[in-house]
């Protein structure tokens, strides 16, 4: 940890009780210089009441009078043993009350479209459990049949660089298992980018329709086209016709 518990309070505190300068208190604290110069004038923090960093084990007496003395000097948070790897600790993922119904589409999306993704991988992605998972992937959810698959990007529930190193990660997973993937399993294992710069594949016939391509293909007359960019030749009836006519004539 770089900077004490409680940063507001310990500034309150410092301000009020040593001459440090503003930037030697924000550095400190981890704060903006413009919002310890409020907390001096009063506009910032009203009601927090100072805690104290040096009877709480943070910061070593000597530390403010070196500050106080030298206005350059940087003070030094104090080593507490205790808080080693506290930074790589991470809890579940917190999701907004207002994101929280809207968690199970999410889920669905990535159980239909990213298969390959393990349980624990979805957990972390969108901040959910095992056993919820579990039932949205056998569609034993009792809310399955009005679920839509909605992109957790899209909701807000994860970032689109955590998503495409999820699944990257399952894609060295199979890669290292030696699982033989189909085409579109393959699709599915790359990021969104890489996946739009990869070639189509030429659609196939299914096998059930196997010979029906060569229909609407029949025999084509073949017979030059009949030239009529002659006025006599256009309007001029075969034989057989004028003499129809000539018959009928007669008969008349």
């Amino acid at each position: 940890m770089n900077k004490p518990i409680m940063a507001r309070a310990t500034a309150v505190w410092l301000v009020d009780n040593t001459t440090l300068t503003f930037r030697q208190i924000a550095e400190f604290c981890g704060m903006h210089e413009l919002e310890v110069q409020g907390i001096a004038d009063g506009d910032v923090g009203g009601g927090v009441k100072g805690f104290d960093p040096v009877g709480n084990n943070q910061l070593d007496p000597i530390e403010i009078e070196r500050g106080q003395a030298d206005p350059l000097y940087k003070l030094k948070l104090k080593f507490n043993a205790a808080a080693v790897g506290e930074d790589k600790r991470r809890g579940p993922r917190y999701t907004p009350l207002s994101k929280r119904q809207d968690r199970p589409n999410a889920i669905l999306w990535l159980v239909k479209f990213h298969p390959e993704l393990s349980d624990g991988a979805i957990g972390k992605l969108v901040g959910t459990t095992k056993p919820t998972i579990q039932s949205i992937r056998e569609r034993t959810h009792w809310n399955i049949q009005s679920m839509t698959p909605i992109d957790p990007v899209a909701l807000g529930l994860c970032k689109q660089s955590e998503l495409d190193a999820a699944v990257q990660a399952a894609a060295r997973k199979k890669a290292a298992e030696g699982t033989v993937m189909s085409d579109d399993e393959r699709r599915k294992l790359v990021s969104t980018e890489q996946s739009l710069g990869m070639a189509a594949e030429e659609p196939k016939m299914p096998s059930g329709l196997t010979g029906l391509e060569v229909f609407g293909d029949e025999e084509k007359d073949d017979s030059p086209a009949a030239d009529f960019s002659d006025a006599d030749s256009f309007f001029n009836l075969p034989g057989g016709q004028d003499d129809d006519e000539d018959e009928e004539d007669n008969r008349r």
